[in-house]
């Protein structure tokens, strides 16, 4: 039954003055300033939602200017100072001033334009706005044609609701009753959601959360909905291939029946799908353009969450580690380190390899082919070899007009479509080429070293194997030569955060990554488990510790990552447990203390098993239930000696020991060392330019 809402509407609405935005307690009252919609080197769209901390009984007399402008009159008291949408801010150059009575402080902000870029770099082009088929969710239609060359749409608001039947319904237009059936969230109140469509960097940004139009006003930062829990999840979109010179035609879903029937709030954006922009630099701006309007329309949330699987996990954990705050904890499933690394070195190796078995004139059983790639079954390798075509300049370009796509012989200067171009602003141009700086490489890899050790291929098909397995050429074409990194590019992986280091600001939030086990699909999926000991491995060599990540697994029953999963349900309630009580923590330890003494006491690692859950630790441990049931199998380059951290771009070399080699022939060793010349992979030492992370938030010249 749904609760009376009359009874309850005074309460509400004087609580929500009381609750207005979630700041932090401060123990001076000295006048200050503060962005409540994001940072103030990095506003967007000519207005932010400032909060002003004054004296107390000084409310009143508060007088807050804009460039010497007086904005006071947008001020509202909210319990702890005054908040207040200030507008009009002019390109670049801000200054807020605050004062009352003798006290004065001044902010200096920087506004970029709402169609950004803000930190980016140049915007891409040609980009293809793809508004008139993105399909309204629930409500029906599309947003048709763009206002402009920036895809920007009409703003507009929808309602829908639940249904007693388990499905979404527009809510009836002009109605002043309640649907007979309607259902109730988890807290007794109507299932009613309010969803704002908006434009962003380019891009369709949404966001919905519980709302009664009928008993409440719409919704602001000085009058929020009693029914939003005051918490806010953010839908991160996976895939890759065809992700560049395109607006999106969807979000990374802001309907999830079972988040919003918690209460939380939903927001994403067309850019925060990597279906549709396979780029994280551009997917972290837009997500802090995304949070930023909601902000300023429905105030600060306690937390917001990254919550994302695949190309979603990859954003979480680089968003996080790269630009620390937009993000308070992540849920990921599925997950990835990144795209760039973690997942292009292994589909890549695996195309090298298929590629070779295919054309090779010796003899390999299918079973000795699986284990050279390391994976569960043997379908994951020629699977990944076609994931591979992501590199491939030329492949994944439907969406660039047929005459400005690059070809080699026709329009050498055209449209590269790749992973690798589509992140030029980051890695930059080759002088020669005028193509991206590439940072993929595989010189000294001993493709199969660990399965010739332990006998299951014979020496003659190991040096075979690694005479002609070959490499890529700028155009992702087999060529016999190995591949050889641009050396600039690789250090600019490094430092920026191309490769998730883990020691940025995933250090200092709580992470559950949740995955269903999919290794073993017939089909051989990409989503395979040990990309979860990846970005664990890189939190302990960054940190000493990854005491901040909690690993569940389960079975593919409810697919790759659906709220249908009472384990995947069990995560996102000990997020919201683990955080609540972290906020509350303030003491001055140290934070990765602070997080471990936070975590919920049932939010335990382990698996679901047949029929129970199994609470151990998840490390590959062959004796462990979990790895019995769930093996974690391996990938190319760790039967190639490297470590599970998968975090080496180029490998330093050394000479080859005979001794590593029992049972060659001399004229086997001879060709052992004429196909290594320069040397064979030492993965005991750091990557040739593997260094830390040089800081967050970085910045690239529009």
């Amino acid at each position: 039954m749904i609760r009376s809402r009359p009874v309850r509407l005074a309460v509400v609405l004087l609580a929500s003055a009381l609750v207005l935005p979630a700041v932090p307690a401060v123990a001076s009252r000295e006048v200050k300033l503060e962005i409540l919609s994001g940072r103030p080197s990095s506003v967007t769209g000519g207005d932010a939602l400032v909060h002003v901390v004054v004296p107390a009984g000084d409310d009143d007399r508060a007088r807050v200017t804009l460039n010497g402008k007086d904005v006071s009159s947008v001020f509202v008291a909210d319990g702890d100072g005054l908040t207040g949408l200030v507008e009009g801010l002019r390109p670049g150059a801000n200054v807020l001033r605050a004062e009352t009575g003798n006290r004065r402080t001044t902010l200096d902000v920087r506004n970029y334009p709402r169609q950004g870029p803000v930190f980016s770099g140049p915007h891409e082009q040609p980009f293809v706005c793809e508004t008139a088929a993105f399909a309204i969710p629930v409500i029906g239609g599309t947003l048709g044609a763009p206002l402009d060359k920036d895809c920007t749409v009409a703003p507009r608001v929808d309602y829908f609701y639940r249904t007693t039947a388990g499905q979404w319904a527009p809510w009836p237009a002009g109605t002043t009753s309640y649907p007979a059936d309607l259902a109730t969230t988890d807290a007794g109140d109507p299932f009613i959601v309010r969803m704002e469509t908006g434009s962003a960097n380019r891009a369709v940004v949404q966001t919905t959360m519980l709302h009664d139009p009928l008993h409440e006003a719409a919704p602001t930062p000085a009058r929020r909905s009693s029914s939003w829990n005051g918490r806010a999840i953010f839908t991160l979109g996976g895939g890759c291939a065809g992700g560049w010179y395109r607006s999106g035609a969807t979000t990374g879903g802001v309907t999830d029946p079972f988040l919003l029937r918690r209460g939380y709030a939903l927001m994403s954006s067309s850019l925060n799908v990597f279906g549709q922009n396979c780029n994280d630099l551009t997917a972290a701006e837009s997500a802090m353009m995304t949070k930023e309007l909601f902000v300023e329309h429905y105030g600060r949330p306690e937390y917001t969450v990254g919550f994302g699987c695949s190309g979603g996990s990859y954003q979480a954990h680089q968003i996080t580690d790269n630009y620390p705050g937009m993000f308070d904890g992540i849920v990921v499933g599925c997950s990835f380190p990144e795209v760039g690394f973690g997942t292009i070195s292994f589909i890549s190796d695996s195309w090298l390899l298929d590629s070779y078995f295919n054309r090779s004139s010796l003899v390999w059983t299918q079973e000795q082919k699986r284990q050279v790639a390391g994976f569960a079954t043997y379908a994951t390798l020629p699977s990944m070899a076609v994931s591979a075509n992501r590199i491939d300049p030329r492949r994944n370009c439907d969406i660039v007009p047929a005459a400005h796509r690059y070809d080699p012989a026709a329009n050498p200067r055209g449209v590269r479509c790749d992973v690798f171009d589509h992140a030029i602003n980051v890695y930059g141009a080759d002088p020669v080429t005028g193509f991206v700086r590439r940072p993929l490489d595989n010189v000294g890899v001993q493709y199969g070293l660990g399965v010739l050790k332990s006998g299951v291929i014979t020496p003659s098909q190991f040096l075979d194997l690694n005479e002609h397995i070959g490499g890529f050429d700028a155009d992702a074409n087999l060529v016999p030569a190995r591949t050889v990194a641009d050396p600039q590019a690789v250090r600019t992986a490094y430092r920026t955060g191309r490769l998730t280091s883990g020691g940025g600001g995933l250090k200092e939030v709580p992470i559950i990554d949740y995955r269903a086990y999919f290794d073993t699909q017939s089909y051989g999926d990409i989503h395979v488990r040990y990309h979860t000991f990846s970005m664990r491995a890189r939190l302990e060599k960054a940190n000493g510790t990854a005491a901040n990540q909690v690993s569940l697994l389960e079975d593919a029953k409810y697919g790759l990552f659906s709220t249908d999963s009472p384990l995947l349900q069990h995560a996102v309630d000990s997020m919201d447990r683990w955080l609540t009580v972290l906020d509350a923590d303030g003491t001055s330890r140290p934070r990765i203390d602070k997080i471990v003494a936070a975590k919920p006491d049932e939010l335990v690692e382990g698996c679901r098993g047949p029929s129970e859950f199994i609470a151990q630790p998840l490390n590959r441990d062959p004796a462990s239930q979990c790895e019995q049931l769930f093996p974690s199998a391996s990938f190319p380059r760790e039967v190639a000696g490297a470590g599970v951290a998968a975090d080496v771009i180029k490998c330093k070399l050394r000479a080859p020991v005979r001794s590593e080699y029992p049972g060659f022939t001399d004229a086997q060793w001879m060709r052992l060392r004429t196909i290594f010349r320069g040397g064979v992979c030492d993965w005991s030492k750091p990557g040739v330019g593997q260094q830390p992370l040089a800081g967050t938030w970085l910045s690239l010249p529009s």
